[in-house]
């Protein structure tokens, strides 16, 4: 079972950070978890200070001094309801790029999962604007995007994954981490897990509609019903492990991964989606994949995003210059 130890959870004033205390607090008390807390001011130290240097009768310096002091005390109070309910509680008002520092705060400490609500729009809901989409691509823990301000309760869990046909072992490891979440929030939270597969036979528009092919449409049925259950004898191979993932919750989806997920997702409403981001590896500058980048965009339910291993970070402890 997944557990978490260190949880760090991002609550801008900008931000559906209520919400995101609620899971933060309610996760923390689950797994017995210290819980960081961090409110992020847009200005590197001392930015402020410079820029409000011409004000008269005040020196800029003094003026930071009370912006942070805002923040500090708007932290506190929002601290002071998850000791409340028992749980190991720390501040933190960082200064500069939010996503940046974020980063750099799990780099230095370790946190197992950072929890944030996204920017508030002002229908009510969550939108992913650049911070958001920027920690989500580049944090190397796994990342829970809350988007509406219903998030914090979850009845339905959907994990998405893709069993490759040729054994790719980092991909195979991104999936197992994917149930992994996804079975253990399922459990800790008395709520139903569905796994989701998408697949296709990619040739087979191409086959449809050549000319010399129309008359060969029995032997294209069969190939993509052969291409089917290759899928579902990877999907099947992958889910033994899983034996608390009913099968009637399993799900062929056929068609681009990204639209069929997402529409899936429209139809069916899952309070949660836990995916992998798939792309290049151990390479500094990784790259979400399209499929997340299209799950992300078009899903209103909260999103948690898990990096594969061997993942690095663009951002560094240190600015580069």
């Amino acid at each position: 079972m997944q557990r978490f130890r260190s949880i760090l959870a991002v609550l801008t004033e900008d931000s559906l950070h209520e919400v995101a205390l609620a899971r933060a607090v309610h996760l923390a008390k689950l797994n017995g978890a210290a819980l960081t807390l961090v409110d992020v001011i847009d200005a590197a130290p001392g930015e402020l200070g410079r820029l409000l240097s011409a004000l008269q009768g005040r020196r800029g310096t003094e003026i930071e001094e009370d912006v942070i002091a805002y923040h500090r005390d708007r932290l506190t109070r929002l601290a002071d309801t998850a000791r409340a309910e028992g749980v190991e509680v720390t501040e933190a008002v960082l200064q500069g790029s939010a996503f940046v520092e974020v980063i750099r705060m799990v780099l230095r400490e370790g946190h197992d999962i950072v929890i944030k609500g996204a920017t508030a729009a002002a229908h009510g809901k969550g939108v992913l604007k650049g911070p958001d989409m920027h920690l989500l691509r580049k944090c190397p823990c796994p990342v829970w995007m809350l988007k509406g301000p219903g998030d914090g309760v979850f009845d339905t869990i959907l994990a998405t994954v893709d069993p490759e046909p040729h054994g790719d072992e980092a991909r195979d490891k991104l999936d197992r981490l994917v149930l992994d979440l996804a079975t253990s929030l399922a459990e800790r939270d008395n709520a139903t897990c569905h796994v989701a597969h998408a697949w296709r036979l990619q040739e087979e528009y191409a086959l449809r509609h050549g000319r010399y092919t129309s008359k060969y449409q029995g032997e294209v049925d069969r190939m993509v019903e052969r291409e089917k259950e290759a899928a579902k004898t990877r999907l099947n191979a992958l889910l033994a492990n899983y034996p608390q993932v009913k099968r009637v919750h399993v799900h062929m989806l056929k068609g681009l991964p990204g639209d069929a997920i997402a529409e899936f997702a429209e139809t069916h409403k899952p309070d949660l989606i836990v995916m992998g981001t798939v792309g290049r590896t151990g390479i500094s500058g990784f790259i979400m994949g399209n499929t997340a980048e299209t799950i992300l965009h078009r899903v209103d339910c909260a999103v948690i995003a898990v990096k594969p291993e061997g993942f690095v970070s663009p951002v560094t402890l240190e600015a580069t210059s």
